[in-house]
């Protein structure tokens, strides 16, 4: 594994409360009035996450919005007793923030019978306050382990990275045997995230692999082999991580067969062996669709006018837009025909410069100012079937 490392160096996310509506007589107006006022939050409107994470955490309306789409819970009480513990063992604002963003299940834990006995556990072994909060804001989710040697164990682990991240030099994990059980996949898992971060790997997204259940990073052999292929295509685990997750995780799940038979899908709609690996580069995925879907996908663009080769040279483009499905190739059409003013097939329909138009960038601004849309969004459908991004700056 010491060589694989070497080897690599070279190469480089509560629906709201519906409002209560009662159909009853005068008589029973004054108890419909008691059960909308048990409802009301602070401010007189009715209970939602998102409201209650403003108010309770300061959070913007947008993150919390985000938040409240992972989560849900009724009222406070229980969010509430989850932020008093948090406090009461000495977790700061900033920190609490943290964890809740990170991971907002932990607002509908049970603070007296599940997250209490685990802080008081982790004080038990040792950790002193500040040690505590600062591992425990860095991967909030191990709380949500439901035994004491997996917390400790991950706990550990964290740990040892967060205190070998603050030295000026590079510190190798040696991870002592008590997070080590042998032939286990926490202890694949520990070994192979200790590689990772070697080989360059942001700490964020290390606590993220950690605390997963993507299989890739629990395996052994196979993981070796998958990572020196992933290194010797030049995949850089510091630079492109996401591309890099991806394709090691795709190398990982596919057989040596399955992906010659891809690669031979590929080669028969006219792409050649470079361009599949070149794709494979810029959206690992790419690899991972079945023959059907790919079929399906050709089918759907020649439907809407497109040749093969034009096809091709999208797909090389654009690689996301093999993944589409029909309907949403369908709608991205629609809205670049209908919305944003471009010929349909039946007039000329092109996907490239053909089908561009003068003040096409002016378009795209007109659009967005008057149906306040996000610009990012608009410039993405429009991308897929052009030369590349449009520009809203």
């Amino acid at each position: 594994m010491s060589s694989l490392i070497l080897h690599g160096r070279r190469f480089f996310e509560l629906e709201k409360w519906r409002h209560l509506r009662f159909a009853v007589n005068e008589s029973f107006s004054t108890a419909a009035d008691v059960s909308l006022h048990l409802q009301d939050g602070p401010k007189g409107h009715n209970f939602t996450v998102s409201n209650y994470l403003v108010e309770s955490l300061g959070f913007t309306t947008k993150l919390a919005e985000s938040i409240s789409r992972k989560v849900s819970f009724n009222d406070k009480v229980n969010p509430d007793s989850v932020l008093s513990l948090l406090r009461i063992h000495r977790f700061t604002d900033s920190q609490i923030s943290t964890i809740i963003t990170d991971y907002p299940q932990v607002l509908i834990a049970d603070a007296e019978r599940s997250l209490s006995p685990k802080l008081q556990f982790l004080k038990s072994r040792g950790a002193s306050t500040s040690e505590l909060t600062e591992v425990l804001s860095k991967v909030p989710k191990i709380l949500g382990s439901k035994k004491d040697k997996t917390l400790s164990r991950y706990y550990d682990f964290v740990k040892e990275i967060v205190q070998a991240d603050k030295s000026s030099k590079f510190q190798k994990l040696s991870p002592s045997s008590s997070l080590l059980s042998h032939g286990s996949k926490q202890e694949n898992k520990i070994r192979n995230i200790s590689v990772l971060r070697e080989l360059g790997m942001p700490q964020k997204l290390l606590f993220s692999l950690l605390t997963s259940h993507v299989q890739f990073v629990c395996g052994k052999d196979k993981f070796e082999e998958s990572l020196k292929k992933v290194l010797e295509m030049g995949f850089d685990p510091t630079t492109t991580t996401l591309s890099f997750v991806g394709a090691l995780r795709m190398l990982y799940a596919l057989s040596h067969n399955t992906i010659k038979a891809r690669v031979e899908v590929y080669k028969r709609l006219g792409f050649s062996v470079e361009d599949v690996w070149a794709i494979f580069k810029e959206w690992p995925i790419f690899l991972g669709y079945a023959e059907k879907n790919i079929a399906d996908s050709i089918e759907t663009f020649l439907e809407l006018g497109f040749s093969r080769d034009e096809f091709v040279m999208t797909v090389k483009r654009h690689p996301q837009c093999l993944g589409l499905s029909v309907e949403t190739v369908k709608k991205k059409t629609e809205f670049l025909v209908k919305e944003m003013g471009f010929a349909d097939k039946g007039s000329g329909f092109k996907p490239f410069s053909t089908w561009k138009q003068p003040g096409e960038e002016d378009v795209t601004k007109v659009y967005v100012m008057k149906h306040d849309v996000d610009e990012q969004l608009v410039a993405e459908l429009m991308g897929i079937f052009t030369r590349g991004p449009v520009s809203t700056k």
